[in-house]
C-alpha cells in the first residue's frame, strides 16, 4: 500500500508508545537518536540546561523565533524541561524523572555525568530497569576518551577522511556528517536491544556509543582490503574498490553516475556504446583487469560518452538495465518527483515559525506510520506539565503506602 493512502496512526498504536526517554544530550548525535525514539511514539523528555541545548542557537541564520532550523530538525515529538544538574534541586528533578523512565541518552564529556551525579552507575541504583546511553566522540574508556569528539575529528582520527576524496589532493570530510549520524544509529540500535533485554532480565545496562567507533563500523570494504593485501587503502574519488566502471563520469555537458558491476552489465555496456571491441581488449576483459587499468577504462569510456548528454546517457543505460542517475543537488533531490513522493521534505507546525520544514522519516512504517504529534519544543516549554506529573506521581505513591 502506498504510504500517502494510510491514515494517521493513534499514538497509543505507535510501536514505543508507553516509553519514555530523557534526552540529556545536545547538538547531533544524541537529540537525533532521540527523535527517531520520539517519531515512533515514546515520550522523550528534552532535559536541557537552563540555556538551553547549544543547537538552538547554531547555524548563522535567524529565524523568527530563537531557535535554529538545525534544531527545529532534530527534536520534533520531544517536551522541553529545564534542570541545572548542577544544583541539588535539578539533580533532585532529575532523579525523580529518571525513576520513571526507561532510557537514559546523554552526551557530556566522560566525567562529567559522574561530577554531576547523574552518572549510570547513580540512575540504576534508584532505577535497576534503566537503559543509559553515553554518546561521546571516542568512548567511555581508552588513551582518547577524554578528548573533546566532533565529527570532524571522528572522521579524520578514524581512517575515513584518509580514504575521501581524490590521491593526491587535500583532505576532505564526507559531505553529511557521517559520524555523528551513524553514532546516532547504532547508539539507537543498542538501546533498543537493551531495552528488549530489561523487559526479560529486568535489568538494564550502560552503554557506551561513540562517534569514532561508529564511524569505524563503515570501513567494511577498506579494512577487509587492507587486511586481504597489506596495502593501506587510498582515497578513489567516486570510483569503487569492488568494481570498474563504477563511479561519476563525464558526459558531452556534465556528469552522472553509473556502474558496470559485473561482466553482464559490462557486456551490456559495450553494446549500448556501440564498442564490442572492449569485451576482449587485454586491458578490459575481466573485471581484475577493469580494476587495474581504470583511468586507462575511464578515458576510453568517457570518449564514448562525450557523444551525447548526461540525461540520455542515463535514460539508454537504465533501459539497458544497467545502474545509472544524475548527480542531483539538494533541492533537486527533495523537491523532485521521487523525493517528493517519498515525502522526504514535510511541514510542520510551529507556535512561533508557523509551518516549518522538516526532513521526514527516514524508515516508513507502513503498519504504524510515524507522525509529527509534537512540534519542536521551545525551551522549557513543558517544565509545569512534566513536574505536575511527577508531583501526581508521588501523591499515588504516598496513597498506595
Amino acid at each position: 500500500m502506498n504510504q500517502a493512502t494510510h491514515k494517521p496512526t493513534a499514538a497509543a498504536n505507535l510501536p514505543l508508545a508507553g516509553i519514555r526517554v530523557l534526552d540529556v544530550s545536545q547538538v547531533m548525535a544524541g537529540p537525533f537518536a532521540c527523535m527517531l525514539l520520539a517519531d515512533l511514539g515514546a515520550d522523550v523528555i528534552k532535559v536541557e540546561p537552563p540555556e538551553g541545548d547549544q543547537t538552538r542557537g547554531a547555524m548563522g541564520f535567524k529565524m523568527k523565533g530563537p531557535d535554529s532550523m538545525g534544531f527545529l530538525n532534530m527534536n520534533r515529538n520531544k517536551r522541553s524541561i529545564t534542570l541545572d544538574l548542577k544544583s541539588e534541586e535539578g539533580r533532585e528533578t532529575f532523579y525523580e524523572l529518571a525513576k520513571t523512565a526507561d532510557v537514559i541518552v546523554e552526551n557530556y564529556r566522560p566525567g562529567v555525568v559522574q561530577r554531576l551525579k547523574v552518572d549510570y552507575e547513580t540512575i540504576q541504583a534508584i532505577n535497576p530497569k534503566i537503559v543509559y546511553v553515553s554518546i561521546s566522540g571516542f568512548g567511555q574508556s581508552g588513551p582518547w576518551a577524554k578528548r573533546p569528539g566532533f565529527d570532524l575529528m571522528a572522521q579524520a582520527m578514524s581512517g575515513v577522511m584518509s580514504v575521501t576524496g581524490y590521491k593526491g589532493e587535500k583532505p576532505v570530510k564526507a559531505g553529511v556528517p557521517v559520524a555523528d549520524i551513524g553514532c546516532a544509529l547504532f547508539a539507537t540500535y543498542g538501546l533498543l536491544s537493551a531495552y528488549i533485554g530489561a523487559q526479560r532480565t529486568g535489568q538494564g545496562q550502560h552503554i557506551d556509543a561513540s562517534l569514532f567507533d561508529s564511524v569505524m563500523a563503515f570501513s567494511v570494504w577498506d579494512m577487509s582490503e587492507y587486511w586481504g593485501t597489506g596495502v593501506p587503502p587510498a582515497p578513489l574519488g567516486t570510483s569503487n574498490k569492488m568494481s570498474a566502471p563504477y563511479q561519476a563520469v563525464k558526459a558531452r555537458d556534465d556528469y552522472f553516475v553509473m556502474g558496470a558491476t559485473n561482466q553482464k552489465l559490462w557486456a551490456k555496456l559495450c553494446e549500448l556504446i556501440d564498442r564490442p571491441d572492449l569485451l576482449q581488449h587485454e586491458q578490459f576483459a575481466t573485471v581484475p583487469l577493469r580494476l587495474k587499468n581504470r583511468e586507462v577504462l575511464i578515458d576510453t569510456l568517457e570518449q564514448e560518452f562525450a557523444k551525447k548528454d548526461s540525461a540520455e546517457w542515463v535514460d539508454l543505460m537504465l533501459a539497458a538495465g544497467i545502474p545509472a542517475g544524475p548527480i542531483l543537488s539538494y533541492p533537486e533531490a527533495f523537491e523532485g518527483e521521487h523525493g517528493t513522493h517519498r515525502k522526504m521534505c514535510m511541514e510542520i507546525d510551529h507556535p512561533i515559525e508557523g509551518k516549518v520544514k522538516n526532513i521526514g522519516f527516514p524508515v516508513k512504517m507502513l503498519g504504524t506510520p510515524q507522525q509529527v504529534r509534537r512540534h519542536p519544543p521551545l525551551l522549557g516549554e513543558h517544565n509545569e506539565e512534566i513536574l505536575a506529573e511527577l508531583a501526581e506521581r508521588t501523591a499515588r505513591e504516598k496513597v498506595d503506602a
